[in-house]
């Protein structure tokens, strides 16, 4: 296997309401969307949003089993937004603040060197924000992973 990711797929409650919430935040819908799942290219991979109960039936799981019904508490999982400076991630969880989004930690220094926090989208999809020194972004967006000298 080619160590690559390409697609996210949300599972959500309404799939034209969680588009419209992304489409706030300035994703843009693309043309192979339809009522049932939207797709917006996310820089080098793709967020797909589906219905929750079409996800679980696409990958043949029962409605009941763990992990498929509407989140509850942590489910394990979050997705990142990485930001070129602390000001942009304070801008960033604003903006989703405005769109809709429930700020589960505001923005501060952490541990690590960087400037983080998290929010959550309209199904309980957990974000980070992140400000990572250690994670440069190129003229793109996207993050460049620092490897070992012996790679």
């Amino acid at each position: 296997m080619e160590p690559r990711l390409t697609l996210i797929t949300l599972g959500v409650a309404d799939v034209a309401r969680a588009t419209a919430f992304y489409e706030r935040l300035g994703f843009v819908r693309g043309a192979s969307s339809n009522a049932q799942i939207s797709f917006f290219q996310a820089g080098g991979v793709v967020l797909a949003l589906f219905g929750r109960q079409a996800l679980a039936e696409d990958a043949q799981i029962a409605a009941d089993a763990p992990g498929v019904q509407a989140p509850t508490g942590f489910a394990g999982v979050s997705l990142a937004h990485n930001a070129r400076s602390e000001a942009e991630v304070d801008a960033v969880l604003a903006e989703a603040v405005a769109a809709g989004a429930h700020l589960v930690k505001p923005a501060h220094r952490v541990f690590w060197g960087g400037y983080s926090g998290y929010f959550a989208d309209l199904d309980g999809h957990l974000w980070e924000v992140a400000h990572n020194p250690h994670l440069p972004l190129n003229a793109a967006g996207m993050p460049v992973l620092p490897m070992k000298d012996d790679r």
